[in-house]
């Protein structure tokens, strides 16, 4: 068997079309799934599980508070969440308890165990 050669330049070229998944190998897996197994192996917590965590976050808070907190990191199993003042720090450590509340119901148990506020000038 020989090989074909190159084609001129801007000349597209068509590949054999192929279904997917292969009736005979294993079926695609969702890319997500993946990369929250390898996190969990390095002991980070799962991607999928911690998006509601900030994506949802007004929810979680409210809309007043969340205007002057935002989460910034998830380090471990500690929520890191910003404020713009000091006031609103004091106002969300006190509100810890429910929010780890909330937080559970949205992204699930043992994502978030603990948050470390802080103010963020």
């Amino acid at each position: 068997m020989g090989t074909w050669p190159s084609p001129p330049a801007g000349i597209l070229v068509a590949m054999t079309w192929r279904p997917l998944p292969d009736p005979e190998g294993t079926p695609p897996r969702r890319l997500g799934d993946d990369l929250d197994l390898l996190l969990r192996r390095v002991g980070a917590s799962a991607g999928a599980s911690t998006a509601p965590v900030f994506t949802r976050w007004a929810e979680a808070v409210g809309p007043s508070v969340a205007g002057h907190a935002r989460p910034s990191a998830l380090r471990g199993r500690t929520l890191v969440v910003d404020v713009d003042a000091p006031a609103y720090a004091t106002q969300l450590r006190m509100l810890v308890p429910q929010l780890l509340a909330r937080l559970t119901d949205l992204a699930g148990p043992g994502v978030v165990e603990a948050v470390d506020v802080r103010v963020r000038g």
